[in-house]
């Protein structure tokens, strides 16, 4: 489903930063914590994963996040496509609470990783936690200039439209100006792309989504 409205001509100039930093943007996405190394070539044809490449992991490819995390260089970093971009905004703006991000993580170390981040950026994350599945994680192997990404989307597989839909979670939606979700969302809770998309396309906001092949 892609709901949009096409903002006026007007709309779509640059404003003034004063304008800018008062819009409240929510994101809708995968949150995902990055296991994050610089190897080598070896690992990359130990896994069968290719460079510039992104794959979901398959049984095969379980070992590589324990792995990953023994090397002593291992970063974990709070990922995920619209997290990314919900927290460059949330830092573009420079204003207290301008973003909120809803998706669905673990109750676990990993998903507290992901919460601390939000709070450092400044972004109200208002996660969906899953007691039974662990967060999202995203294997990343940095090779010289070029990196492969192999990741588990767990938790972050299993969002549901009633967590966008209760009554806090609700006032979030109504009241940001500009709704915005990753493509690759649509196969995680397409009813509640939909719903978010109808409440914007009747208080007059925008829902957005990039073409990120889901």
């Amino acid at each position: 489903f892609v709901f949009f409205k096409l903002p006026s001509h007007s709309s779509m100039d640059f404003e003034p930063p004063s304008r800018v930093a008062n819009m409240a943007l929510l994101g809708m996405g995968n949150p995902l914590l990055d296991i994050s190394a610089e190897v080598g070539q070896d690992m990359l044809e130990k896994y069968k994963l290719l460079p510039g490449n992104a794959i979901l992991a398959e049984k095969e490819h379980q070992p590589l996040f324990e792995e990953l995390q023994k090397l002593p260089n291992v970063q974990y970093i709070a990922s995920g496509a619209t997290q990314n971009s919900i927290r460059v905004a949330q830092w573009m703006l420079q204003e207290a609470n301008a973003t909120a991000y809803m998706g669905c993580i673990g109750s676990d170390e990993n998903g507290n990783k992901l919460k601390k981040a939000c709070e450092a950026d400044g972004v109200k994350a208002l996660y969906l936690e899953d007691k039974s599945t662990p967060t999202g994680t995203c294997a990343t192997l940095i090779v010289g200039i070029e990196r492969s990404l192999c990741t588990n989307l767990d938790a972050a597989n299993n969002y549901k439209v009633d967590h966008c839909k209760s009554a806090e979670n609700w006032k979030v939606v109504e009241a940001a100006k500009v709704v915005y979700s990753a493509g690759f969302f649509a196969t995680v809770s397409p009813d509640s792309i939909k719903e978010a998309s109808k409440q914007k396309a009747a208080d007059g906001g925008l829902y957005c989504m990039n073409l990120s092949a889901p």
